[in-house]
């Protein structure tokens, strides 16, 4: 399964906050980090936003912080916000696609049982299990504490 670009980059916006909770980090400075487009990047934000995952604090010691605990959000629920708008193949779009196999399909069962699973495992796994630090400004990984 592949997820789209733009959850993976919510997915490592949210794993650079885990890594330092009690720090709010800009937009600016995660596009940098993670070599992404600043602009694309906000429009990553604001969906997590609306998803109730990120907030974003204005000011001079502003930035983006997590809206509750990384150890609370899991990769499958944030997966499931941002991926609402694919789909694993066209049959599962909302409108049905345009597939002709219709509901004679033996495959469709078998791909919404393996997107069961995947969805599954990831719901295992929490935000602050994948926490990323960020880079100190020697461009080494940071260090936790």
């Amino acid at each position: 399964m592949r997820l789209a670009t733009f959850t993976d980059y919510g997915l490592r916006v949210l794993m650079r906050l885990a890594g330092t909770p009690e720090k709010a980090v800009s937009t600016g400075q995660i596009a940098t980090e993670f070599a992404i487009s600043q602009h694309h990047l906000a429009k990553v934000v604001s969906d997590l936003g609306l998803g109730g995952f990120v907030r974003s604090v204005r000011g001079r010691t502003g930035g983006l912080r997590l809206m509750r605990p990384a150890q609370e959000i899991t990769v499958g629920q944030v997966v499931r916000h941002l991926e609402r708008r694919f789909s694993l193949v066209e049959c599962f779009r909302a409108d049905g696609g345009e597939c002709v196999l219709g509901p004679g399909c033996r495959l469709k069962p078998q791909l919404a049982a393996a997107r069961e699973a995947f969805m599954a495992e990831l719901d295992r796994t929490t935000i602050a299990d994948c926490a990323w630090p960020g880079r100190n400004p020697d461009g080494r990984v940071a260090t936790a504490g």
